[in-house]
């Protein structure tokens, strides 16, 4: 909790004259870490006097010491808008004044980060409360995501059972020193519980995972409020500095928060999307067995932070929305927890016939949250080839003997994911009657529910599809379309599905289908 008066240095820093003439107005942030202070085309963030399980700022030369780091952290993702470390110190009179550092005439009271400003309407959470993050914003995100995370450091003393335990351990204490008489005792109890209890049956995941270098030093607090757009490109700011217990962690227990994120906004459909395009990124769904837990724990921590954020300031007007919101998110730390068995799905036809749409719109109904694992040959493809999935192959990613791995890989990925529980919908041409019976087998050996269906539209829709496709992982073209068109894909099985017709009407289709609807 707090554990200095900070109030002189805010009010310094809260008046425009502090930051010279040009600034006439001084905006100010607060959260239960710190005190951002937006003036001119710069924002200085002071770390509060705050001391916590997890996080301790209770001296000044600690928090010197933790801006330091966020500045050189925070340059691994930000580098233009990270800029300095400037102190807050009292000169010969008294009074305080601002940096620079090393000022031979005052003696520091308080360090601050110095950043560049950047226009807060682009902060990834006001763009989901406006309703504008669509698909493209989403596979974005997981793009950078992945690409941060493939780049950065492996750690091999972090991650794994113990750390897990830990943050479980935290959790409780957390919620017994902060949210007693807030939350439902019963239901924080279960959910401790239920979060061993899921420790427990991930536990060898969690150590195979840290042992293949799945454990690296990640962002730590990867949640929309955490990202912005900056020169048109999704950009991740403020990364934990405080603990490198927090921050060396599980790359999917990193991109959970921000799964959890989305779906407690109502947007899960969102948070389908980007899971998946991280994974066809990564090719990492061997740790899907991992994420209902991780899920369920970055819920709870956003219960009991909201709970410590009332600490200061208990008799907040928005005080009862704010219990209301902790107690949305411990309801989902549980219901994370909860099993639904999974099923797979494969989704058959030509080009154009409208899979990858399909499969993206019946994921978020299907399975555990976020929604099912889709696989789809498209993205493994060009993953097994080592291209980036925007960019078109060449004719040798299309030969037999291509297509074939591609296909063994599907199959592969599809049976993992069936295994650590999580409902898979497979996304390919299925032309085959072999390639037909092999994902169906997938379904028999692991002994869940089977669902083929073949999408079918008339030639002239598909070819129109394909041609006016953007940003899409498929390399079909229109001539492509033509020569499926002449391939006989022999006897059909499968639940044969129209999708000539609206969006809305193919979706409705589908989830009645598959009796989601």
């Amino acid at each position: 909790m707090i554990v200095e008066d900070q109030s002189e240095v805010i009010g310094f820093l809260s008046r425009p004259g502090t930051y010279g003439g040009s600034v006439d107005h001084v905006d100010v942030i607060e959260t239960h870490a710190s005190v951002i202070f937006l003036a001119g085309d710069r924002a200085y963030k002071l770390k509060r006097a705050v001391k916590f399980p997890y996080l301790d700022y209770s001296t000044a030369d600690q928090r010197r010491r933790f801006c330091q780091a966020e500045l050189r952290i925070n340059k691994r993702t930000a580098p233009d808008i990270y800029l300095a470390v400037l102190p807050v110190s009292r000169d010969e009179r008294g009074s305080l004044r601002l940096g620079p550092r090393g000022d031979p005439h005052g003696e520091p009271v308080d360090w601050l980060v110095e950043m560049g400003r950047f226009d807060q309407a682009t902060l990834f959470d006001r763009l989901a409360q406006k309703g504008v993050l669509d698909r493209y914003a989403m596979e974005d995100l997981a793009d950078t995501i992945a690409r941060f995370h493939q780049g950065a450091r492996q750690v091999t003393d972090a991650g794994g059972r113990g750390a897990i335990a830990r943050i479980i351990e935290s959790n409780t204490r957390c919620f017994a020193e902060s949210a007693t008489g807030l939350l439902d005792s019963d239901k924080m109890r279960k959910l401790g519980e239920a979060s061993w209890r899921a420790l427990a049956g991930t536990e060898q995941l969690l150590e195979e995972r840290r042992a293949a270098g799945m454990v690296r030093h990640c962002h730590g607090d990867l949640h929309l409020r955490n990202i912005f757009l900056h020169k048109g490109q999704a950009t991740l700011f403020d990364a934990i500095e405080f603990s490198a217990e927090l921050a060396d962690i599980d790359v999917l227990y990193d991109t959970a928060f921000l799964v959890m994120d989305l779906d407690h906004r109502g947007l899960r459909d969102m948070a389908s999307i980007l899971l998946n395009r991280y994974l066809d990124n990564t090719g990492d769904a061997g740790g899907l067995g991992a994420m209902p837990l991780f899920l369920s724990l970055r819920a709870a921590i956003r219960s009991h932070v909201l709970a410590a954020s009332l600490a200061p300031h208990p008799d907040r007007a928005d005080a009862g929305e704010v219990v209301a919101e902790m107690a949305s998110y411990l309801d989902r730390a549980l219901d994370y927890l909860t099993p639904i068995p999974p099923r797979l799905i494969a989704i058959g036809g030509l080009s154009g016939s409208g899979k990858s749409r399909m499969a993206r719109w019946l994921s978020p109904h299907l399975g555990m949250a976020p929604g099912a694992r889709v696989v789809r040959t498209d993205s493994t493809r060009k993953r097994l080839a080592g291209i980036p999935l925007g960019q078109r192959l060449g004719p040798g990613g299309y030969s037999k003997r291509m297509t074939e791995r591609t296909y063994r890989a599907v199959y592969d990925e599809c049976r993992r994911v069936l295994i650590a529980g999580q409902s898979v919908i497979a996304d390919a041409v299925f032309g085959e009657p072999e390639e037909r019976q092999a994902i169906e087998q997938v379904a028999h050996e692991v002994g869940v529910p089977f669902h083929g269906v073949w999408l079918e539209a008339s030639p002239e829709v598909m070819q129109e599809r394909v041609t006016r496709r953007t940003r899409n992982v498929s390399d079909a073209t229109a001539w492509v379309v033509r020569l499926q068109l002449q391939h006989d894909v022999g006897p059909m099985t499968w639940t044969r599905l129209d999708t000539s017709g609206t969006k809305d009407q193919n979706t409705r289709a589908g989830l009645k289908l598959l009796g989601l609807a």
